[in-house]
């Protein structure tokens, strides 16, 4: 599978790399590809460097203000020319989703991609990788917009909560039936 990890580029405390950590290992591990932001930076050096000493591929769609930044190794690597464009080919070039911790750009392209598939536009898994209840206020809102109408579609449809790597990847390789 290709899969697209959502995360943030800042240095992170181990509470959160160690899970990131975990989760890139088992996606290399398992023979899957990385799409990320290509950032050779915080969680997202800690995601690509996993996969990478683990067998996985890389494939990385930085933009071109952060470009300087980008990750001189991948296996691919892809400049947009803006973060609009970053955000599609990011997910034109992945099978599944899955949003780790992270900021506002993280945030941006996490209802981005519940957005498309609220419209049917995509029929990608998404999971969310809760590590250490980073976004339990999130789910809550998002339980809150369900209980209250504002979601055409069950959350279950959009998006699977996974509190650990392992569920998370076991979600989406599921979803696939593989092993």
């Amino acid at each position: 599978m290709k899969i697209c990890v959502f995360l943030s580029a800042a240095d992170l405390d181990e509470r959160y790399t160690r899970p990131a950590r975990e989760f890139a290992e088992l996606l290399g591990k398992g023979g899957h590809t990385l799409v990320w932001g290509g950032s050779e930076s915080g969680l997202m050096k800690v995601v690509a460097d996993g996969v990478q000493a683990t067998g996985g591929r890389l494939v990385g769609v930085s933009v071109t203000f952060l470009a300087a930044s980008a990750r001189a190794d991948p296996d691919e690597m892809v400049i947009a020319a803006d973060l609009a464009e970053r955000k599609r080919l990011l997910l034109e070039k992945s099978d599944a989703v899955v949003i780790m911790v992270g900021g506002t750009g993280t945030l941006d392209e996490a209802t981005e991609i519940l957005e498309l598939k609220k419209h049917g536009h995509t029929d990608k898994p998404v999971v969310l990788l809760n590590t250490a209840g980073f976004y339990d206020g999130l789910k809550s809102q998002f339980l809150r917009m369900e209980e209250e109408g504002f979601l055409p579609v069950p959350l279950t449809d959009l998006v699977f909560f996974a509190e650990e790597p392992v569920g998370a990847l076991a979600y989406l390789e599921e979803s696939f039936g593989t092993p």
